[in-house]
């Protein structure tokens, strides 16, 4: 990658270029059901606060990774839905790579053992991004929703930490 990139956490003030990496994501079509980017207050409730990361190439942020509580009951405390976006300008140089081990580095830390995502069958890059970080799909969900009038299928993945939980 050009210049020199740095991972870091995520701060409130960051929220507008990781607001534009999203609406990146979502403009592709294949990144989520999602068809508009939240507020920050929004957004700010539905993720966990720790482990909430930027990649920042030259002082812009061109990636973004985070996590969400999958329940609310005590029995899945350890278990987080994981997201995980990189711009245009960062996709196919590494940065997704580097951020999701971050990421999965930092969910140890603060004690998750399950880390899950639903990826469209055809975000194949994707797929291969989170198999080659222990990733395994567990199934499909078929015509789980729908985007612009198509149902769509979702691919089930989990990770199991083999440090915490064992």
């Amino acid at each position: 990658m050009p210049g020199s990139f740095t991972i870091r956490s995520m701060q409130p003030s960051d929220w507008p270029e990781v607001s534009l990496v999203y609406a990146d994501g979502i403009a592709t079509g294949i990144a989520t059901f999602e068809t508009s980017v939240p507020d920050w207050e929004s957004w700010d409730a539905g993720h966990v606060e720790s482990c909430r990361l930027v990649i920042d190439i030259d002082g812009e942020v061109v990636a973004w990774a985070a996590l969400s509580p999958t329940s609310r009951r005590e029995v899945y405390r350890g278990v987080a839905e994981a997201s995980i976006y990189v711009g245009a300008p960062a996709r196919g140089r590494g940065a997704g790579s580097v951020l999701l081990g971050e990421l999965v580095s930092c969910s140890e830390r603060q004690g998750f053992w399950t880390l899950q995502v639903g990826i469209f069958p055809e975000n194949e890059a994707s797929v291969r991004l989170h198999q080659r970080h222990g990733f395994r799909i567990v199934g499909t969900r078929e015509r789980i929703g729908a985007s612009k009038g198509n149902w769509r299928n979702v691919l089930l993945l989990e990770r199991r930490s083999q440090i915490v939980g064992v």
